[in-house]
């Protein structure tokens, strides 16, 4: 009685004190949640904040919340079956597979092929970083040759402006007519080849000519430039790298070795001669933790790797060992399993998100529409703007009659009113550009319209500027206001999911516990 009385005294203090270590921190619909999973999210957090030690309780309070939040939609995630969908355990075992590379490998070899890389990126002037922004026309595969054609043309007609003794803007440019309007730092391999040889060939401040990347057509400023970063401050990236790269192998080799040694990995000689002299065994080769891998086994693998026999069975051995230890990761690095438990539940909000938020309100104009006109004063500009046309006219009789004809007319049709009136077959009598002009877009609307001192001398051969429209104080349509429209619609229905989630939810957060986070 007295030996059973201490085991369970041994056994509950054992318990007591791991969850003393790790004690409960919050309950969300019956379940549980530790300190330790919430640190996690409090850790990315804290770079953020304002303190550099630790969260304000304004901060910590905004923590709590969101991550209640990102619990509850899991939740629902769950309960409609989206993790038991096909394509849901694809991706996750897509994703295993890659942070499976960084467990599976012998970190000193690791070290020595992320050296030999970043000694190839400085070799080709790459191992620095280039921020860039790009005017950039996607082309998807279907395009027509005649939109194809005026796609080259624009970027051949900016790239001329851009670099006209006084050039246009290249920020303008790229917010007026630029797919991608980022600025943004880029380092060797996270581009496009056909991008990345560009970008680095160009100094602070050059443009390029327009060229192509499988995405589609660019033209590239450099703006800022940071040469030839150390090894250190590059490493991590540099691991990433070579984390994607198709067939790494450097450290697998080690790293089996080792494992060998760790799961008692015995080779049976005999049968292992027999399968070199004759390619093929009934016996066992090799056993691991007492398990046994026979011929039969090695067969099935072989018929999917013609090689010599020996190369296969080494092959073999190699890909038994790491499998055997692939199966066992969750349980032998506890960080192994917190990146893939964290990586299945974002998976899964961002399903959820998409089905709840986004899909519907992207893509729904009566929606969007509906939210711009109770929400319009909140897109007004700080300056007005012009909404309207500059025109340059080859005479005075032309510009009269482009003024004529375009005058309460949608904006919608003013390009095919003046190609059908002004089209000749020694050229355009008219050229035109119309669209949402603020100050320093245009230096015709800046002198006509805003009062400006701007470079406006008549166009050669165009002598006669004038222009039609009219100031705005903000858009009149939520097609003018674009992604920030977009955007802020989202933001409006995550709030009422949000909303509808917690109305229902049974949420119980331990304050004593709180007060320890990051903190014991």
């Amino acid at each position: 009685m007295k030996i059973i009385l201490l085991l369970f005294v041994a056994i509950f203090g054992r318990g007591f004190v791991a969850a003393q270590q790790d004690p409960v921190l919050m309950c969300i619909n019956g379940k549980d949640i530790l300190r330790s999973e919430f640190e996690c999210i409090y850790k990315k957090r804290k770079p953020l904040a304002s303190s550099p030690t630790a969260l304000t309780p304004k901060e910590l309070a905004t923590c709590v919340d969101e991550f209640v939040d990102f619990k509850l939609k899991v939740a629902q995630a769950q309960s409609v079956g989206i993790d038991t969908t096909a394509d849901f355990r694809q991706r996750l075992a897509a994703y295993r597979a890659q942070l499976a590379k960084t467990y599976l490998t012998d970190e000193k070899e690791e070290e020595v092929a992320a050296r030999r890389l970043y000694d190839q990126m400085e070799a080709y002037a790459r191992a620095g970083q280039v921020q860039v922004m790009h005017i950039f026309k996607r082309l998807p595969q279907t395009l027509s040759a005649s939109r194809l054609h005026a796609a080259e043309v624009q970027m051949d007609s900016l790239y001329q402006v851009l670099t006209a003794p006084e050039p246009a803007d290249f920020a303008a440019c790229v917010s007026k007519y630029s797919d991608d309007k980022k600025l943004f730092w880029m380092s060797c391999l996270e581009t496009p080849d056909e991008f990345e040889k560009i970008a680095f060939s160009l100094q602070k401040g050059e443009t390029s000519k327009p060229f192509y990347t499988p995405q589609g057509i660019h033209i590239v400023k450099v703006v800022d430039r940071k040469e030839r970063l150390s090894f250190d401050d590059m490493r991590s990236d540099i691991a990433h790298r070579l984390l994607h790269r198709n067939g790494h192998s450097e450290g697998v080799k080690t790293f089996v070795d080792n494992l060998k040694s760790k799961y008692r990995y015995t080779p049976v000689q005999p049968a292992i001669e027999e399968l070199f002299l004759k390619g093929e065994t009934n016996q066992t080769l090799f056993t691991i933790d007492a398990q046994s891998y026979t011929g039969a086994d090695f067969n099935r693998f072989a018929i999917s790797y013609p090689r010599s026999v020996s190369t296969q069975f080494d092959a073999f051995v190699t890909k038994t060992i790491l499998d055997y230890e692939n199966d066992r990761l969750e349980k032998h690095y506890p960080a192994f399993h917190s990146l893939m438990q964290q990586h299945y539940e974002e998976t899964l909000v961002a399903e959820i998100s998409c089905r709840e938020v986004m899909e519907g309100t992207v893509t729904n104009e009566d929606r969007l529409a509906a939210y711009f006109k109770l929400h319009q004063s909140k897109y007004h500009w700080d300056t007005p703007r012009y909404k309207g046309a500059v025109l340059h006219c080859a005479d005075k009789k032309s510009a009269k009659y482009a003024r004529k004809l375009l005058k309460k007319k949608p904006q919608i049709q003013w390009d095919e009113i003046i190609r059908q009136n002004f089209q000749t077959p020694s050229g355009m009598k008219v050229i035109m550009e119309h669209g949402l002009f603020a100050e320093n877009d245009n230096p015709y609307i800046d002198h006509l319209v805003f009062k400006k001192r701007a470079n406006a001398a008549p166009m050669e051969s165009y002598p006669f500027t004038i222009i039609i429209g009219e100031k705005k104080r903000g858009p009149d349509t939520h097609q003018e206001v674009g992604e920030a429209l977009k955007v802020d619609y989202q933001n409006f229905c995550n709030s009422l999911w949000i909303n509808r989630l917690r109305s229902s939810a049974k949420v119980e957060i331990n304050q004593e516990v709180l007060k320890t986070v990051n903190n014991h």
